[in-house]
């Protein structure tokens, strides 16, 4: 029977070619702008580690004055942790791991006279960061926290560095050279780039960046490394330990309910401690315990543009629907004499909407067909934007699935009441007429 109503459909679109093309031609229009923004606006809030993300948490701590007034164009110092608040959480040790970092530039170079000098990207933080985020190592290990504590100078690199500075013989071993300082390879990682980074400065290229060595944080406070971007709100601002300077990022993992719970009950009594003490001036139930995805809710990450031209996008969707719902109307009113006819011979209603769903249905799949081209071409133009997420529009099989589904879906809603409506023909009626 479905072979059945699927010809007489086809049947049915063929012979109003120019109506037909107009509704494919409404339906691709809607989905190719939709499905433009909606990608964009997935891959910019997808889980940056899936499987993991949900045992991954940050600390949020506030020891703003309470007179200070944020700037409109900079970000928020308490979005970074400070020295002493950092190393607080770290001597804890309330987490299953825990790591502190922030992000750097050095000039690296090897003993290799024929390299030239690159500056590169350094991550300053502590050993439970490769195990933590689960950092896939090449070759190697990571520091550990014995190496932490004595300021050792030891570097892991990325894969790519690691071949551009030492060749694609054994890095591990070998020295190379920071800013002037020698340092020793202990392992070698994967090119790991999450998406976003949601581990790294707020400031920094979020959805494009990526590390090409890592230091231990103590180290780099040894030698005085440079970091990226500092906050500050007192009058001490020009030391990195000073507590009215904010510079870090922590994170910490928590295996079970109980231990986010104690994590969180921690956090409550550490600021209240430092509030007793003067240091804080804000109650101690600013202190939040952040799961990963809430976090990056929390960092605003998607541009509001972003979301603005989605609602606009599926606004113009719903717009081309209801064109839709009218076109169909006035052709399945039409075809009156013909439904009368296929009831008088014994079809049930039943039997006429399910025709009319297939045939909406197939104006949904050739729509989505034509989306997916008109998705494609824009797409493209926002890959040659200038913004750091534009490189990631591309679509995922998810998103070429849900282009294909949310045409076939909209198309059959809109057929709905065309559909009902047709059913709804008194046969008697229009039979008299004939």
């Amino acid at each position: 029977m479905f072979g059945y109503y699927l010809q007489m459909a086809l049947r049915s679109l063929k012979r109003s070619p120019v109506l037909t093309t107009l509704m494919v031609l409404a339906v691709g229009l809607g989905i190719g702008a939709s499905m433009s923004m909606l990608t964009v606006l997935h891959v910019m809030s997808g889980d940056p580690l899936p499987g993991r993300s949900a045992l991954l948490f940050r600390p949020y701590l506030n020891p703003l004055p309470l007179d200070f007034k944020q700037s409109r164009f900079g970000p928020d110092p308490s979005i970074k942790m400070t020295w002493p608040d950092a190393m607080a959480l770290l001597q804890a040790r309330k987490g299953v791991r825990q790591a502190a970092m922030a992000e750097g530039r050095a000039l690296i170079s090897s003993n290799n006279p024929d390299v030239r000098p690159r500056n590169a990207s350094v991550e300053f933080t502590t050993g439970d960061f490769f195990a933590m985020f689960g950092v896939p190592m090449l070759d190697g290990q990571a520091w550990s926290a014995t190496d932490d504590a004595q300021r050792a100078r030891v570097v892991v690199l990325s894969q790519s560095l690691a071949q551009r500075l030492l060749g694609n013989g054994h890095a591990v071993g070998q020295s190379v050279n920071l800013d002037g300082h020698d340092f020793r390879v202990v392992g070698v990682v994967q090119d790991w780039k999450p998406r976003p980074r949601f581990y790294a400065d707020a400031q920094a290229k979020l959805y494009s960046g990526s590390d090409d060595a890592f230091v231990p944080l103590s180290t780099a406070m040894d030698l005085k490394l440079g970091v990226n971007s500092t906050s500050g709100w007192g009058n001490d601002n020009d030391s990195l330990t000073s507590p009215t300077v904010s510079w870090l990022q922590f994170w910490v993992q928590l295996q079970t309910p109980a231990q986010v719970t104690n994590y969180r009950r921690f956090l409550h009594d550490y600021a209240a401690q430092q509030k007793a003490s003067g240091a804080y001036q804000r109650p101690p139930a600013d202190a939040r315990l952040y799961g990963m995805m809430a976090w990056l809710d929390h960092l605003n990450l998607v541009p509001g543009d972003v979301r603005l031209q989605s609602w606009l996008a599926l606004g113009f969707l719903f717009v081309c629907m209801v064109n839709i719902v009218a076109l169909l109307l006035a052709k399945y009113l039409r075809r009156a004499n013909e439904i009368s006819v296929r009831r008088a011979l014994g079809a049930r209603r039943g039997d006429i909407f399910v025709q009319f769903g297939i045939e909406s249905a197939l104006i949904g799949l050739a729509g989505g067909a034509l989306g997916l081209c008109i998705a494609e071409i824009g797409l493209w133009s926002i890959r040659q934007r200038p913004d750091d997420y534009a490189h990631m529009a591309r679509m995922d099989p998810s998103m070429l699935l849900g282009t294909f589904l949310l045409a076939v879906l909209a198309s059959v809603l809109a057929g709905l009441l065309p559909a009902w409506r047709a059913c709804r023909v008194a046969p008697a009626l229009q039979l008299k007429t004939l």
